[in-house]
């Protein structure tokens, strides 16, 4: 009798393990429009509250981040229950989140840390960025992603859900989901990380110094301008930026890559990192499982150089710019009457407190020779400041 008890149960058992296959295997990928912010990838995420609720935030898809990361506010939305340290505090994170309608589970990512900054900070997570929470790549491993930075979309899905188009190339995917991408340029082969939370690509200086003095004709400029321009920090005070002609990844190619100099946060066995900045007007597949990436052209790139007005600015946590540095043209300060210190307060009558880092430099961009009206504040004065828009990294400014 306990014999024939026990084979109705294992029918059971496996009629359900079918059926939970079954729901696997027919999930569906699906496809969610960006926000292009300086060249990173945000979307809207869904996340369920302590109450029952689901709250919409911005969420940044970061493949080269390995923990949750999210703002103070949504944590204490999430669970009462957080944990803090000086800089710190920890939460345990929910059990999934929603992207459209795909339910994304974020076990095993450990807990979910964000930064204890006083209220009166405006609670930002990272300054002159919108996301409230960072998808990084412990989450985004587990499934199949393709970006399209050219039409601003993104399709994310189980495993085997997303038909992959364009060139493929080996990646090395690391036990925590990051990328590690092997490419030549001129001539030399380099491991770079693949990052879509870094805006431009970045290569360590010794190795950028070796590109720039082999090829004095390669687009070049000193400082941080664009997309190289992330946090105003005294390495982007200091740095220098070089247009590569081409980027190898296998049988891809990427042309007039923006690169600046530094490590880009990657560690030191990879010569940098290859950045939102290189994949405009491409569509970008990441094969998690087959350890492959794909390429696609879309749109044509623009033109090689930067046209911006010639500031690196700094994001404050309080949603302020300030001025880092005057980025130099032609020997001379790009901006005369512009001082590192000030703060940028508008562009042309657009505010500037409070935006993110990508707004600001589209309103610090457009064709040589047009003038953008600055509103400076200096020791708690306002000016009004006429600025022209230059066209760096080009022979000119060499």
């Amino acid at each position: 009798m306990k014999r024939l008890e026990i084979i109705p149960m294992l029918a059971i058992i496996v009629a359900f393990a079918s059926i939970f296959s079954c729901a696997q295997s027919s999930a569906k990928a699906v496809t969610v429009p960006v926000t292009l912010d300086h060249n990173r990838i945000v979307i809207d995420v869904y996340v369920p509250l302590k109450d029952g609720t689901t709250k919409r935030v911005r969420g940044l898809v970061d493949t080269g981040r390995t923990g949750v990361l999210m703002s103070l506010h949504l944590a204490q939305l999430i669970d009462k229950n957080v944990t803090c340290a000086t800089d710190w505090c920890t939460i345990a994170p929910p059990d999934s989140i929603k992207i459209g309608e795909l339910q994304v589970s974020l076990t095993g990512s450990g807990n979910a840390k964000m930064p204890s900054r006083p209220a009166a900070f405006n609670d930002v997570l990272i300054p002159g960025m919108s996301p409230e929470l960072i998808l990084p790549s412990t989450i985004l491993r587990n499934y199949d992603l393709v970006i399209d930075y050219a039409n601003r979309q993104l399709t994310i899905g189980p495993p085997g859900s997303v038909k992959f188009t364009g060139l493929p190339a080996p990646v090395k995917v690391g036990n925590d989901g990051k990328l590690v991408v092997s490419t030549k340029i001129d001539g030399r082969n380099d491991d770079f990380g693949l990052d879509t939370g870094a805006s431009a690509s970045f290569v360590r200086s010794a190795l950028f110094d070796q590109y720039h003095k082999r090829h004095p004709g390669w687009l070049y400029a000193v400082g941080s301008l664009g997309a190289a321009n992330v946090a105003g920090s005294p390495d982007e005070i200091h740095g220098e930026m070089l247009i590569l002609p081409a980027f190898e990844l296998g049988p891809i190619a990427l042309h007039d890559v923006l690169v600046a100099s530094g490590d880009g946060g990657a560690p030191s066995t990879l010569s940098g990192v290859l950045g939102g900045d290189a994949f405009k007007g491409t569509r970008l597949g990441i094969d998690y499982p087959h350890s492959t990436i794909y390429v696609e052209p879309i749109s044509s790139a623009p033109p090689a150089g930067l046209n911006v007005i010639g500031l690196t600015l700094r994001p404050e946590v309080d949603g302020r710019y300030t001025v880092a540095a005057v980025v130099p043209y032609e020997g001379q300060p790009s901006v005369a009457d512009v001082k590192p210190g000030d703060f940028l307060i508008g562009v042309d009558g657009a505010p500037v407190t409070g935006a993110t880092m990508g707004q600001v430099w589209s309103l610090l961009g457009g064709e040589p020779g047009q003038v953008r009206k600055l509103i400076i504040e200096r020791e708690g004065k306002r000016l009004t400041v006429e600025a022209v828009v230059r066209r760096f990294l080009s022979a000119k400014t060499n």
